[in-house]
């Protein structure tokens, strides 16, 4: 038997969580053929991997991305696949591009996931040749597609193109009854194209970009529980799961989720759902010991099936001045966000009225949790004109000044510009304990990297591989919390198979996707802060993640793609690797060899 690929002798995790063996892979026509104790015959095998001491893993599956717009820019998506990711999922959050037209799809994008507006636009003038989710999903199939991709079908996409943008986020409009089959056919018509299910968000922190709607939430924000069961409904009857956000300040809502969800103990199919998020807040610490129970609580009483996402890493955030999503938590920071001229915003951020009434939101006190912590003594300056301030908080600042903490906040970032000054923050999972914790709850799954989305505040491309370093760290200092065969579950076949989508696993059989970890690069550079300059957003300057020294090699259906940090020639141009994974398309054959 000829092989295309032989990965040799490497510590094979199969992704079910069984516990790893010394193996040999052997790969033909993209799968699986060969898993071997014993070394198969490398006679004309052009690719031999040498894995001795090195981790062999099902490619990592990513579940919550916003590549929407750049995987028609850059379908190889580099800054996940250059991480052992290989499958990666679109559609989050309400939004995608599948129905809505691209001035619309531009206006739900891109303030919310804070990629610039004109290179949203641009992206599907010259790519959208789609007008509904058959077409959509038979051109992104056509892309020279670097991993695999899914997708779900956004609320809002769905809701605007139906009742318009206008309607869709005008408070006390409710589609007739009309609207609401258009959008439940619509929905199931995703459905039957091959999309996962469909993606909400009920957290009116959300805003519209454009001129038209400027800062209206998003239009899933808008829907009653009415409209949502009309569309669970469609989901329930075909199988299919959601994705969504309750919303924080009506936190006894979530509870519809749960009712929604359940199967009624047998009397009704049971929905799937992923909602966000479960983290180690600052702002509520207190939250993480009751989540996971109250979750699991909830399911067993209701039979329900809900999941919260879980970012296994500290929560870091960066801005440059006022550009960050936790302030549209303010009314005041969303009057802000709303001027899109900077001499208008820094004119706003120094009037004294505007300021008075920021002070006093952001000392009102909240019930339940928030984005943000708002302790502007956590909020460390890094760039700066004013180099005396660069490594002070604002906290500090303000101290020394004896002013309020926003009012130092604000006086810097008026006096040196106000993007010019970039700060930085954790505001969640930054005590190891109950990360380690969360990290095996059962009631949460890994996901919400958000890759794609907010380039300026986040980088989270290889969670799985910082993921991966503290189970290694925890195990070698003689205090594990988890065996790394769990770790890799978690991170493969456990959150394909909530989705849905034919993903995660490396046994005989399966399709070739990859990923050769070296142990020993599990270092402090998967942890080091990284910017990288975009061509294709204009030279913007993302921040992203570098592995190079813990990732060996990544393949994608049986193609190695990048080895030794680097892609293969003509990867995501001519090349093309991966391919759109429809819902419940893949049968595979896992008879042992």
């Amino acid at each position: 038997m000829s092989y295309d690929v032989i990965v040799r002798n490497g510590l094979w995790f199969d992704g079910t969580g069984a516990p790893p063996q010394v193996r040999t892979l052997g790969i033909r026509d993209g799968v699986v053929v060969a898993v071997s104790a014993t070394p198969l015959d490398e006679t004309d095998c052009p690719d031999v991997i040498n894995a001795g001491g090195k981790w062999v893993l099902p490619g990592f599956v990513d579940v919550h991305t916003h590549y929407d717009a750049e995987v028609l820019l850059d379908p190889g998506l580099r800054e996940s696949v250059r991480h052992g990711v290989t499958t990666v999922l679109l559609g989050m959050c309400s939004l995608s591009t599948v129905y809505s037209d691209t001035e619309d799809a531009a206006d739900l994008f891109s303030r919310v996931e804070a990629v610039p507006r004109q290179f949203v636009v641009g992206a599907l003038e010259q790519h959208k040749t789609w007008s509904g989710p058959a077409e959509y999903v038979k051109a992104i199939d056509e892309l020279p597609l670097g991993p695999n991709i899914a997708s779900l079908l956004g609320h809002s996409d769905l809701r605007a193109s139906v009742l318009g943008l206008d309607r869709a986020t005008t408070r006390g409009v409710t589609p007739t009854d009309a609207e609401l089959e258009t959008m439940a056919a619509k929905l199931d018509e995703a459905l039957e194209a091959g999309m996962l299910g469909l993606s909400g968000m009920d957290a009116a922190i959300d805003k519209l970009d454009g001129d038209r709607f400027r800062s209206r939430a998003l239009p899933s924000t808008f829907a009653t529980w009415r409209e949502r069961r009309r569309l669970i409904k469609v989901l329930r009857k075909r199988g299919r799961m959601l994705q969504s956000a309750p919303n924080v300040a009506k936190v006894h809502e979530a509870l519809n989720f749960f009712l929604e969800s359940s199967g009624l103990f047998g009397r009704r199919r049971d929905v799937r759902m992923s909602l966000l998020v479960s983290a180690d807040a600052k702002s509520s610490p207190g939250a993480v010991r009751v989540l996971g129970p109250g979750v699991r609580l909830l399911n067993r009483i209701l039979g329900s099936k809900v999941r919260f996402q879980h970012l296994p890493v500290p929560f870091e955030l960066y801005s440059d001045g006022i550009d960050l999503p936790v302030f549209e938590e303010f009314g005041a920071g969303t009057a802000a966000l709303h001027l899109k001229d900077q001499f208008e915003r820094n004119k706003l951020l120094a009037d004294p009225e505007y300021r008075r009434r920021f002070r006093k939101s952001f000392d009102r006190r909240v019930l339940g949790p928030t984005l943000w912590h708002r302790d502007f003594h956590d909020a460390r300056i890094v760039e700066c004109p004013d180099k005396t301030l660069i490594g002070k908080s604002f906290g500090q600042i303000a101290d020394e000044r004896g002013i309020h903490p926003l009012d130092a906040f604000l006086d810097v970032l008026v006096d040196n510009g106000e993007r010019n000054v970039r700060w930085t923050t954790i505001v969640a999972n930054d005590r190891p304990k109950f990360l380690d914790k969360l990290a095996k709850e059962p009631s949460v799954h890994m996901g919400f990297s958000d890759a794609g989305a907010h380039l300026r505040n986040m980088a989270f491309y290889n969670y799985p591989v910082k993921l991966l370093k503290r189970v290694r760290d925890a195990q070698l200092a003689g205090r594990p919390f988890m065996t790394t065969e769990h770790a890799v579950h978690r991170l493969t076949a456990e959150v394909a198979d909530w989705f849905g989508v034919s993903a995660g696993t490396l046994r005989q059989g399966d399709r070739a996707d990859f990923v050769v970890i070296d142990p020993a690069g599990l270092n402090e550079t998967v942890e080091a802060y990284h910017e990288e300059s975009v061509p294709f957003y204009g030279g913007l300057s993302r921040m992203v993640n570098r592995s190079d020294d813990a990732v060996i090699a990544t393949a994608v259906n049986g193609a190695v793609v990048f080895r030794n940090g680097q892609f293969r020639d003509g990867y995501g141009e001519s090349v093309k690797s991966g391919r759109y994974l429809r819902a419940g398309s893949e049968k595979l054959d896992h008879t042992p060899v």
